[in-house]
């Protein structure tokens, strides 16, 4: 495997940035890719997505797989079409929810079998339906290997077995996935946070061959600290010519620091999820706009961040929106915070590229300890 070409055009300390190109549009690195689970990044319609310049959208195999169906999905032209997106996407394997939803799964050395959280049905994934599925059916441009962690704290005996089942897992999906021009597939190390595993992982993964690597498996319980040594002893097991994804992950404060620390890609749910719930991120950390001090505050969230939603409208405004319940507040909340999100990768990568990361890390910290909430 060769993968998209992937050009790095500066480096700080460990930190890099550049652009991947795929053939739906280049995708500018750092990045971080609005999560899109069931074909829509939730309260956004796609032109809003794009405006807040973001390159690439998440979907995931799991929930398309139980609605539509991969089937069905096929047959609507794919999830480029049928959600109106034209730029990358990248899909999740299904795996996290191997995790999420242990109490409704069946697991075994072929794959996985899910008893619908929707309406009870029973779904089978393997790692050759998996890439059937993501590859054929829903069209991604990144494809990910089907894999297994444990939510951590875990024994150490667990995370050794979901880590060498994900192995056998990812060379299956290799097989499976083929020679393809127009798509990549990315494996996925694990390993909870046990550098000896980590290492195994990444070097089976390594001496296999694919297009990119993803870091699995953190975010589930083991903390800030712990997922940022986690990165210390597994970044350096990768590849430097391709892309690193931490999958998960997450706050701000998290995506600066593993930046720093050589990684390429990252999702969330949160900046979405935020927004329904009435948060929006700052530098200064997140506000939560029901508080009653913004019932006449006439500031914007972020007037240096051009989004109509960061930019136009007070939250004083946000605060009564939210208060009355309207929809309103959920829209605009979460299209900020994914401006937000944008915007910080932005100046990531600026920062990289000027040779003034550290700095910047070290700005930003300092303004995030001060968040008033």
């Amino acid at each position: 495997m060769s993968g998209f070409p992937f050009d790095i055009h500066a480096r700080d300390g460990a930190a890099r940035t550049g652009v991947l190109h795929t053939p739906r549009g280049d995708i500018r690195t750092p990045a971080f890719m609005p999560v899109g689970t069931a074909g829509t990044v939730k309260a956004l319609t796609v032109d809003q997505v794009k405006s807040t310049g973001a390159d690439i959208i998440l979907g995931n195999t799991y929930h398309l797989m139980l609605r539509p169906g991969g089937e069905r999905m096929a047959r609507l032209g794919g999830l480029h079409e049928f959600m109106r997106w034209d730029g990358p996407i990248l899909t999740d394997s299904g795996g996290y929810q191997v995790m999420s939803l242990a109490q409704l799964r069946k697991l075994d050395e072929d794959g996985v079998t899910f008893q619908s959280h929707v309406d009870g049905s029973t779904h089978r994934l393997t790692p050759e339906s998996c890439m059937t599925i993501q590859a054929d059916q829903i069209g991604a441009d990144i494809v990910m290997q089907l894999d297994e962690c444990p939510a951590l704290p875990a024994p150490r005996e667990r995370v050794q077995e979901a880590m060498e089942l994900s192995l056998r897992w990812a060379k299956r999906c290799k097989a499976a996935f083929g020679a393809r021009e127009k798509q990549n597939l990315f494996a996925i190390v694990q390993g909870g946070t046990d550098p000896e595993l980590r290492r195994r992982s990444a070097e089976t993964l390594v001496a296999e061959g694919f297009d990119g690597y993803a870091i699995g498996g953190l975010a589930v319980g083991e903390g800030h600290v712990e997922m940022l040594a986690t990165l210390d002893f597994t970044t350096p097991f990768l590849p430097q010519d391709r892309p690193r994804y931490l999958m998960g992950v997450g706050k701000p404060i998290d995506i600066v620091e593993s930046v720093a620390r050589g990684i390429d890609m990252f999702d969330c749910v949160l900046p979405t999820r935020s927004g329904r719930h009435g948060q929006a991120w700052t530098d200064q950390g997140p506000l939560n706009i029901k508080n009653a001090r913004f019932a006449e505050d006439l500031t914007p969230l972020d007037a240096s961040i051009d989004c109509p939603a960061s930019r136009d409208y007070s939250k004083a405004y946000l605060h009564h929106l939210f208060k009355t319940g309207e929809l309103l507040c959920q829209v605009l909340l979460s299209w900020h915070n994914i401006a937000y999100y944008q915007a910080l990768m932005a100046r990531l990568r600026a920062a990289i590229a000027e040779g003034r990361l550290d700095q910047f890390r070290a700005e930003f910290a300092a303004q995030q300890h001060r968040s008033e909430d």
